[in-house]
């Protein structure tokens, strides 16, 4: 199975979380981001393509 990800759609995953940092979910398994480029990471770490 091939899964591809816009890079902008993760990164509307990525909700604030009051304190500097970021949550995010991929697949039911939840993270916990210092910065928003960590999404693309995690994705390809799911085995997702990137679509910039």
């Amino acid at each position: 199975m091939i899964k591809t990800a816009t890079f902008e759609a993760l990164l509307n995953d990525a909700i604030p979380d009051g304190q500097g940092g970021y949550h995010f979910t991929l697949e039911g398994e939840k993270y916990h981001l210092q910065d928003k480029d960590e999404v693309r990471k995690i994705a390809e770490l799911h085995g997702y393509i990137i679509i910039y």
